[in-house]
């Protein structure tokens, strides 16, 4: 997952921040596993606390808030947390895609992008493979170049395949 969710303006911040503005803590729970939501509830009853210590205190007390929840977050993905992003990060065309399918219920625009993608990445290796399947026969350097672009189109799509069926949260790395 690219750092979004790790990010200040990233779904998981801008939850944590509602929670505070409104006073309720849970706005911002779902984003959390329910192992960690004492530790939310916490942080957040400590957070009202301090924030009433003045504007430094609230500015500390928020950036430790958004902190903990995105690493409570992250740890119920099975992820390591590396800290807080910045805002305004280039997340690809992707996320803005699947968020606005979210936002006004049409995929079309995420369909678009990301069969597009897929189509040419596909093109791109079959083409290479081909290219190189004709010079194969010519010598053991030429054919390994086109096994290793042979199989390298199969094992890619293999992948693609497991991350297309996968489960969303999984931070495997095979």
């Amino acid at each position: 997952m690219p750092p979004h969710c790790d990010s200040l303006d990233g779904p998981v911040v801008t939850a944590a921040r509602a929670a505070l503005a409104a006073h309720d803590v849970d706005i911002v729970l779902p984003y959390v596993s329910a192992a960690g939501e004492a530790e939310v509830r916490d942080a957040f009853d400590q957070v009202v606390k301090a924030r009433v210590l003045g504007v430094e205190a609230e500015t500390v007390a928020d950036r430790w808030f958004f902190e903990t929840v995105v690493r409570v977050h992250r740890a119920g993905e099975g992820a390591p947390y590396t800290g807080l992003k910045p805002a305004g990060l280039d997340v690809g065309p992707v996320i803005p895609a699947a968020e606005r399918a979210l936002d006004d219920g049409s995929v079309d625009e995420l369909v678009d992008i990301l069969c597009g993608e897929l189509r040419e990445q596909v093109r791109h290796r079959h083409d290479n493979a081909m290219r190189l399947k004709v010079d194969a026969g010519r010598s053991v350097p030429a054919a390994r170049a086109y096994v290793e672009a042979m199989l390298g189109l199969q094992v890619w799509s293999h992948k693609v395949h497991r991350q297309v069926t996968a489960d969303p949260h999984a931070h495997l790395g095979g």
